[in-house]
């Protein structure tokens, strides 16, 4: 779809990476974050902390076109915990997002910290791992899949 994939690194820039407001949540224990524009949605609604599972949504004109389902998880908490895990990643995304993509392929160095996403496929369907490597240990591990939603 034209504009989808534009839509998904300015949803995802605005909400985790870029601190955006969380909303009421959609279910109960959920954390949820909210973008709109143009005739687009898109919600992020993720359980947990440390360890946590979630769904990324898109819909367009009320419809739901695309999504994307995740759980990551801490590895080695004598390494890296919650709050640093998140440091390496919103830097590490927001400098992917600066590209225009969310797909492809990535490594980012922050700090004594590697960030590495590996993913094959296209926005229209998915399938990836995001790690963290500190001294050249796996510290977290977020795996992910998805893609378009067909009536």
């Amino acid at each position: 779809m034209d504009g989808l994939e534009s839509f998904i690194v300015a949803a995802k820039a605005a909400t985790y990476v870029g601190n955006g407001a969380s909303q009421a949540p959609s279910r109960a224990g959920a954390h949820d974050l909210g973008y709109e524009r143009d005739g687009w949605r898109y919600l992020d609604s993720y359980f947990g902390g440390t360890d946590f599972l979630g769904q990324e949504i898109v819909w367009r004109s009320g419809e739901p076109v695309w999504a994307m389902n995740y759980y990551g998880r801490i590895l080695q908490p004598d390494l890296l915990d919650a709050a640093g895990a998140g440091r390496v990643i919103k830097t590490a995304l927001s400098a992917l997002y600066a590209q225009g993509r969310f797909l492809g392929g990535f490594e980012w160095d922050v700090g004594a910290a590697r960030y590495v996403d590996a993913n094959s496929g296209m926005a229209a369907s998915f399938l990836g791992i995001e790690r963290i490597f500190v001294g050249g240990s796996e510290a977290y591990r977020l795996d992910y899949h998805g893609g378009l939603i067909k009536p």
